[in-house]
């Protein structure tokens, strides 16, 4: 019985896997294409512009920016591996995925969500230090520092969401269906023939971790940024760090609510199917395409440089 199980596990292993089919006439395949396209280079375009503009303007090589910086490479990294597989799917009508393929794309799902919340946490911390203690910024947010969270941030995030892929290693698969258009943790899982308890157990706690940790974070410093702001006297520098920390707010309130739906769902029957896969899919778009325009367009400093560049580009034509 279990050689049986380990050459039907093998066999399963080499073959591909199907993601869930997204059935289009054949009328609709091309204009699916050419809209799924057409938001994946608009989010390429503005999330790349913001990359560009830091890196190339030595203004704006400052701590805030630096730790801004890893926003949309994070926001590309996801974006390109949903739309990759997905705009494939589309045109070739072609769901299939090869089983290492799947774990590398979930491993990369996953990756992204904890680099969209570490990275926030790590924003949140910034804009605390720059408004209730402004005489210390620059000794706290000094470079050595500024190293050492950025990279804290993004090798405690890989080592997680590691042991967490390592996981299924451990694991032969008995099917090759799957229940959503993406690969990630929870769908994976389905497939599997034995106790995916641990796993299960390890992927709760991760999220557990990794929502505590950032709207604990998140929480604390907001209070106190709002406690400073309603005590400053100065009302423009009030309202404009009320207007900074509040959009900042409903973008993580956004971030908490997209991610841990279809995680919660996955474990509940009684959330319809299709509302989970359209949720797994907005956490790849929507952050994405407002990011650029929360944390970067909107601000002064880079607008400015986007508009100057823009500007003798038109000149020099």
């Amino acid at each position: 019985m279990f050689l049986n199980i380990s050459v039907l596990s093998l066999v399963l292993t080499l073959h591909s896997l199907k993601l869930i089919e997204t059935k289009l006439p054949e009328t609709s395949i091309y204009p699916a294409f050419i809209f799924g396209l057409t938001i994946y280079l608009f989010i390429l375009l503005c999330n790349l512009t913001i990359v560009v503009t830091i890196f190339l303007n030595r203004n704006l090589h400052k701590p805030m920016y630096i730790l801004l910086l890893n926003m949309p490479i994070n926001d590309v990294m996801g974006a390109t591996n949903l739309f990759s597989q997905l705009l494939y799917s589309i045109l070739s009508q072609d769901t299939s995925i090869s089983y290492p393929a799947c774990l590398l794309q979930g491993f990369i799902v996953h990756l992204y969500g904890g680099a969209s919340y570490v990275i926030l946490t790590a924003m949140a911390f910034d804009r605390y230090i720059a408004i209730c203690s402004p005489l210390r910024y620059g000794a706290i947010m000094n470079t050595n520092n500024l190293v050492k969270i950025i990279s804290g941030m993004w090798l405690f995030n890989i080592a997680v969401k590691t042991v967490l892929f390592s996981l299924f290693l451990n694991y032969k698969i008995c099917q090759t269906h799957m229940t959503d258009l993406i690969c990630y943790n929870p769908s994976i899982m389905k497939l599997m023939c034995e106790d995916t308890k641990v796993n299960n157990i390890y992927g709760l706690f991760t999220l557990v971790l990794y929502h505590i940790l950032a709207f604990s974070v998140v929480a604390f410093t907001y209070i106190h940024i709002l406690i400073t702001c309603v005590t400053n006297k100065q009302s423009d520098a009030k309202n404009k760090a009320l207007q900074t920390c509040g959009t900042h707010l409903v973008v993580f309130l956004f971030l908490e609510f997209n991610t841990l739906f279809p995680l919660v769902a996955h474990r509940s029957e009684s959330v319809p199917a299709y509302i989970r896969r359209m949720f797994s899919i907005t956490v790849f778009v929507f952050p994405p395409l407002v990011n650029p325009l929360v944390y970067g367009f909107k601000n002064k400093e880079i607008r400015q440089k986007i508009l100057t560049c823009f500007k003798s580009k038109i000149h020099s034509v």
